[in-house]
């Protein structure tokens, strides 16, 4: 009896947050007060530690489960960058995501166009994506990958400011786009080299598509790390 009080509580406690994220969403920032720093937007790592596989989440739960069950199985790790709108409505998974060892990032609350966004806009769709995930995972996040990789200098700063590095990638496998497994697996692998950023996301070709992908990095001498861990974190 003890425990499910405890629980409800918890429960309780993280519904008041997700509805005081929501809200600050809509709520302009504070006035910049740093610029963008190049040092933090990253296409890859230039001291590479393996490959990093980038799934990018605001649907398709099941696949989700699907893809940390066969990294698992190779004892593959990856960095899955979370939308909040997404997130909020599926705790468990992002607390199981973050239990298999796998790294937790943000990818922004509504899936907007940060492109078209001042600093201050930018802030209030980042920011409540970060303390909705810091506040399920009872730790600090540290990276942030804008929906579409549509990004300026304000987005940067932003994410800069929120103490986050800003995401892209080396190679886009575009599976949200393509269902034949060959191109996929194709796109992620041709001439692939260590330090490299993989974009994906929980589609269902790419979840028949990843055993081969994961086959072709150990074959080849590679190792499946999360973004963090390549980039010396």
């Amino acid at each position: 009896m003890k425990n499910k009080i405890v629980s409800v509580i918890v429960n309780v406690v993280l519904c008041a947050v997700i509805a005081s994220v929501c809200a600050v969403g809509f709520v302009g920032g504070e006035a910049a007060t740093v610029t963008s720093d190049g040092e933090n937007l990253f296409y890859k790592s230039e001291e590479p530690k393996g490959v990093s596989m980038m799934f990018n989440v605001y649907q398709n739960t099941d696949n989700v489960y699907a893809i940390m069950d066969l990294l698992d199985a190779e004892g593959a790790k990856a960095t899955f960058f979370l939308g909040g709108s997404w997130a909020d409505d599926n705790i468990d998974c992002v607390r199981d995501i973050a239990a298999r060892g796998h790294e937790v990032a943000s990818h922004g609350y509504f899936h907007k166009d940060h492109s078209k966004m001042n600093y201050e806009q930018n802030l209030a769709e980042i920011r409540p994506s970060v303390k909705l995930l810091n506040t399920m995972l009872g730790s600090e996040i540290s990276l942030f990958a804008p929906p579409s990789g549509a990004f300026n200098d304000a987005t940067v700063t932003a994410a800069t400011s929120l103490n986050l590095k800003t995401i892209m990638w080396s190679r886009d496998t575009i599976d949200w786009r393509d269902k034949d497994v060959p191109t996929i697996v194709n796109r992620a692998t041709k001439n692939l080299q260590s330090g490299e950023f993989i974009l994906m996301h929980p589609m269902d070709v790419t979840v028949k598509a990843l055993p081969q992908i994961l086959t072709y990095i150990r074959e080849n001498g590679l190792t499946a790390v999360t973004v963090s861990y390549n980039l010396g974190e």
